[in-house]
């Protein structure tokens, strides 16, 4: 039996929805774009949704929006995609970076404040796995130190917080539909947000700066002139092909969603008793959008002293499932662990234990739509016995 780490769903639906812009003529940032950002807006609530190429372009659309500049810091999570603090960077900002809480991986709330400078103008938190950051404490510390937030929400199609939708708790929030995600369009991103400022200077920005989208030239009277380009923009519009995938996905978000939280609570109610795995944990409030079901092997209280010899261990036990056909992963990455960070900044290893024992020691096991009983079992089972190995 070979389980995959994930699997899109696609099936007919998709194919048919993937010919329109081919038989429309329109194949580039036109009416399916704006159709998906229509049910991305009502599924999560958000008042304006933006279209993008990646989760990675609308993080950067979202901060240059907000005026970052040279000079400013932004904090952000020490364990999380690299393209979190890559955004800061590009604008020649820096990224201040602060640990994370392992029972959650999100930003450790406790740590935060203490972190605020006089050259700090924003926080960007990021819901990772599905599974919100606490942000009533971002926000209240936001407010009293007077940041802007950007919610790193590309995980976090589904999760909610006190009864909103991820995406819909900062100033501005950005979204993944890369192949591992709950929705995909292959690659491609949204940006979500309230401000009508943001969303106007955000749809500007996609496409070079326009003062008007092709869209809305083309389809009123004279669309024979150019826009005028009053912003330094950037290329990252989304095709019609993208966009009608994603369309075509949303109409069956809920199911998607559904199934993999059948898959977590499987999972769950499979692996409780399994002492040397830390299951993943949601907090009253929260609901986990589970993007990924991540763990963290531990066998023994994770420390500096033992962590190598664990994170070895959780190598092998990794190997032992792929040699049975099993697809896992670590849960992502620390950059602070990573080469140019860890160069940059010259941090030394120990500096943000939380990221640093994530980093090592996390397992992430298959989930997708359609996953069977049968697999789950499988995955369980042979996780169990390669565990007591």
């Amino acid at each position: 039996m070979k389980i995959p780490i994930t699997r899109p769903l696609f099936g007919d639906e998709e194919r048919r929805a993937l010919a329109r812009p081919l038989d429309s003529g329109w194949v580039v940032q036109g009416p399916y774009v704006e159709e998906f950002e229509r049910k991305f807006a009502a599924f999560t609530g958000a008042p304006h949704a933006i279209a993008t190429t990646s989760c990675t372009t609308a993080l950067h659309i979202a901060v240059s929006a907000l005026g970052l500049r040279p000079g400013d810091e932004v904090i952000v999570p020490a364990f999380t995609w690299i393209a979190t603090p890559n955004v800061v960077e590009y604008m020649g900002a820096t990224p201040v970076f602060c640990d994370v809480d392992l029972d959650t991986f999100n930003i450790d709330v406790g740590r935060l404040e203490s972190l605020v400078t006089k050259n700090t103008v924003g926080i960007i938190p990021v819901h990772l796995f599905g599974l919100c950051a606490d942000m009533d404490a971002v926000c209240d510390i936001a407010a009293r130190r007077h940041l802007w937030i950007v919610e790193d929400a590309a995980c976090a199609f589904g999760a909610r917080y006190q009864g909103r939708h991820a995406g819909t708790l900062g100033d501005i929030a950005a979204f993944s539909f890369h192949p591992r995600k709950a929705i995909t369009t292959g690659e491609g991103g949204m940006l979500t947000t309230g401000r009508s400022d943001l969303a106007a200077k955000a749809t500007a920005l996609r496409d070079h700066g326009a003062s008007k989208t092709d869209l809305a030239r083309h389809t009123e009277a004279g669309g024979f002139l150019l826009a005028d380009y009053e912003l330094l923009g950037f290329n990252y519009r989304m095709t019609d092909f993208q966009g009608a995938l994603g369309s075509a996905q949303m109409d069956r978000a809920a199911f998607i969603l559904e199934e993999r939280r059948r898959c977590a609570a499987f999972y769950d109610a499979r692996l409780r008793d399994v002492g040397w795995l830390q299951l993943p944990r949601v907090p009253p409030g929260f609901v986990h959008g589970y993007q990924a079901y991540v763990t963290v092997y531990q066998p023994k209280r994770p420390s500096f002293a033992t962590l190598d010899a664990m994170h070895a261990r959780r190598n092998a036990l990794m190997a032992r499932l792929e040699a049975e056909g099993i697809s896992t992963r670590q849960g992502s990455h620390a950059p602070v662990l990573l080469g140019y960070y860890a160069r940059k900044y010259n941090f030394r290893r120990d500096a943000f234990p939380g990221a640093l024992f994530a980093d090592l020691l996390t397992l992430t096991l298959p989930m997708y739509a359609g996953m069977t009983e049968a697999e789950l079992d499988f995955v369980c089972e042979r996780l169990i016995e390669a565990g007591r190995a």
